[in-house]
């Protein structure tokens, strides 16, 4: 997921990586729901097992093929990148609903701490590799949190289809984890009948009796919505037209807001400690802060500025998800929680295909037009943030 923007950023190919990333992200807007669905009905451990095998096969076969012919064609490189984020949807919802059936709610905050700080150790360590693969290293040097440090390691830059291979066998290594894998659930889940749209409909009445868990499960995405536009769209364009820089700087912006994202697993709940201050008021805070960090992005050139803001990127987007959950956690049932984590994810998707729609005009990618964006996205915080505000303090609670 960190070569495949960079890859279509530096064959010249942004506007068609942005109509891609629409048409993808459009694709999600069905298959999201579809998704929760599933995630209700089934084994969640059997979930991951036959996601990781349909991913394994189709990534090795794409490297295969690249193998074989010695490039590969950039509607294959679009299809890894298509099914990889129907794994996220299907990935995401199955883990917080798995969490939440085998832990005691006095320990929703624990695990989701854990999730995130494992999940974004894996995230810094596949971007000092990508780094390292997708500019090579001819005189020894390589990057690292944005510095060169001398290896003595010399290679040349890889090839596409060699880093989906290394991909593909990260997900055999997935299937012999979970394979393993003993528990207890907690919860008791009733059988589902019925067809899906029955189905969801059932997650859709709970919230609708529900109303300001449904305002802040769609206003709360906010900070989540703008990382996946700029982290795997905006930012490849913005580093090599705004910064004029290369792979190393983007793989190491992964890095550091891996780095904040770790810090926020370990240190979120000490920081906005509930006897002190609210989870939604907590996450009031961090969307008006992201807000003035894109501000920020609209009117610097600094590499390392870019790196710091990417820092508390990580702090506040992985702040916020795990203040989220913990809180979705103690108020939506089990029972239903695939389902409404789908129902919320469809605002994500609709907010999203309007902001990429707009990003991938010609006119962001001439010159460095591409910062204006972050202005926008800087504006469609501020909004979520006053949501949120008003959901919060303005709505009288609920019976």
């Amino acid at each position: 997921m960190i070569a495949i923007p960079w890859y279509f950023t530096k064959m010249g190919d942004a506007t068609l990586f942005g109509y891609l990333y629409v048409g993808i992200t459009a694709v999600s807007l069905f298959w999201g729901p579809f998704c929760g669905t599933l995630v209700d009905k089934y084994d969640r451990k059997r979930i991951f097992l036959v996601v990781s095998a349909v991913m394994a096969v189709i990534v090795l076969c794409v490297s295969g093929y690249g193998y074989l012919s010695g490039s590969v064609p950039w509607w294959l490189v679009g299809l890894v990148y298509l099914v990889t984020f129907m794994d996220y949807n299907i990935h995401y919802p199955n883990l917080y609903a798995f969490s939440q059936e085998i832990t005691e709610p006095r320990y929703y905050g624990k695990i989701t701490s854990y999730i995130e700080i494992q999940g974004q150790v894996s995230s810094m360590l596949a971007g000092a590799f990508a780094a390292m693969l997708l500019d090579g290293s001819l005189d020894g040097n390589l990057s690292f949190f944005g510095f060169d440090i001398y290896t003595g390691w010399v290679f040349e830059a890889w090839d596409i289809h060699r880093i989906f291979l290394i991909d593909g066998l990260t997900y055999l290594s997935a299937i012999a984890i979970i394979y393993f894998i003993r528990y207890q659930s907690l919860i008791r889940r009733k059988p589902e009948t019925g067809s899906i749209q029955e189905r969801l409909a059932l997650g859709w009445n709970w919230l609708k009796s529900n109303p300001r868990v449904l305002t802040f499960g769609i206003a709360s995405y906010g900070i989540f919505i703008i990382v996946l536009v700029s982290v795997f769209y905006n930012n490849p364009i913005y580093i090599e037209n705004h910064l004029l820089a290369d792979a190393g700087v983007y793989a190491s912006s992964e890095m550091y807001y891996s780095l904040g994202a770790i810090i926020a697993g370990i240190a979120i709940r000490y920081i906005f400690d509930e006897r002190r201050i609210s989870i939604p008021a907590s996450i009031i805070i961090m969307t008006f802060l992201t807000a003035g960090l894109f501000f920020m992005l609209n009117f610097t050139k600094g590499i390392f500025i870019f790196y710091f803001a990417m820092l508390l990127l990580g702090v506040t987007n992985a702040g916020t998800r795990i203040q989220r959950v913990t809180f979705l956690f103690r108020r939506i049932p089990n029972q239903y929680y695939g389902r409404a984590n789908s129902i919320f994810f469809i605002s994500n998707i609709l907010f999203r295909i309007c902001l990429l729609s707009v990003f991938a005009l010609p006119f962001f990618h001439r010159d460095n037009h591409v910062a204006m964006t972050m202005g926008i996205m800087g504006m469609f915080l501020v909004v979520a943030g006053g949501i949120l505000v008003w959901n919060h303090f303005g709505v009288k609670s609920e019976k």
